[in-house]
């Protein structure tokens, strides 16, 4: 890949989709929308979310299709009350509620009730924009294109160095996802910018599964277009991680104390941060596959995995 669309995307992404695929399908965060390919609800989840934190949308997303189930209730509906529900539950500007009535009219006048079903068709309806139609054919069509809101930037910056470009960003989004696959693959990259691709990251306690192809999580720097500077990384795991990978990639191997010396200042073989706590974390990086570790004798060294 070139430098504008990310120097560090694997050319055959194949293992990187298996395992992100396979990450999301074992454990994830429950949301009743993930459970339902009905347009019509995944639609108002959409506009729901975008002023509004998911966990607080659950509640709201169920009364409103509790009080207007489908999308002809919701076109037969005073638009009134449906503005009130929205002031009521705190969802933002009101002017969604109205363009999400509007929406439902169009539906029902002009597509018979039925929405349409490709990104290009869903922006007709009004409010409905570029990503919201996106989300809506992904995820009740399984028919669309990469999602790419702020936490799937977040994760391409980082993981791949593309540049804060939203073109590169769509780019390298669209090249990752697997074809005919936007459902699973939309909801998962999504997912793994809101739980482990964090502004503040949980790499290890969330067992993201891109470590292993993960510049950031090599170098250490975790900044991103929404984080732009790296909170608690001074000192931290991380960042002595990053020393060790960058290190040794400019050295065919090192003694685990000179390694020790060149990472940190105050490292003392028999210190607190010494031999036990520099093993520590090159096992870290021996199980995430980065580094190997020799144990030859009294000597112990570390080189980059090949």
């Amino acid at each position: 890949m070139s430098e504008e669309t990310g120097r560090f995307v694997p050319e055959d992404a194949g293992r990187l989709r298996e395992a992100l695929i396979e990450w999301y399908e074992s454990d994830h965060r429950s949301f009743p929308w993930r459970e339902t390919d009905d347009a019509y609800a995944i639609l108002v989840c959409e506009v729901m979310s975008q002023q509004t934190q998911l966990d607080r949308v659950v509640d709201a997303w169920r009364a409103f299709l509790d009080r207007w189930p489908t999308v002809e209730s919701l076109d037969a509906a005073d638009r009134a009350a449906v503005v009130g529900f929205w002031s009521d539950h705190s969802l933002g500007y009101n002017n969604r509620a109205r363009y999400l009535h509007e929406a439902a009219a169009q539906v029902v006048d002009e597509f018979d009730g039925s929405f349409p079903e490709s990104p290009g068709e869903l922006q007709e309806l009004m409010g409905v924009g570029p990503y919201t139609a996106n989300a809506v054919a992904s995820f009740a069509f399984d028919a669309g294109d990469a999602v790419v809101d702020t936490n799937v930037k977040r994760v391409l910056y980082r993981a791949f160095d593309v540049p804060d470009d939203d073109e590169a960003f769509e780019r390298v989004a669209q090249r990752l996802m697997p074809d005919g696959e936007s459902r699973v693959w939309n909801n998962a990259i999504m997912e793994l910018g809101g739980v482990a691709c964090e502004k503040r990251p949980r790499c290890d306690e969330a067992g993201c599964p891109w470590r292993e192809w993960c510049y950031a999580y090599q170098n250490g720097d975790f900044t991103a277009p929404d984080v732009p500077t790296q909170p608690d990384f001074e000192g931290s795991r991380r960042q002595f991680r990053g020393r060790i990978v960058r290190l040794l990639g400019t050295h065919d191997e090192l003694a685990i104390d000179a390694l020790g010396h060149r990472i940190r200042v105050d490292y003392a073989p028999n210190g607190e941060h010494g031999r036990e706590w520099l093993r520590d974390l090159l096992t870290d990086l021996s199980e995430d596959g980065l580094v190997a570790v020799d144990d030859d004798g009294d000597e112990t060294t570390a080189r980059l995995q090949t």
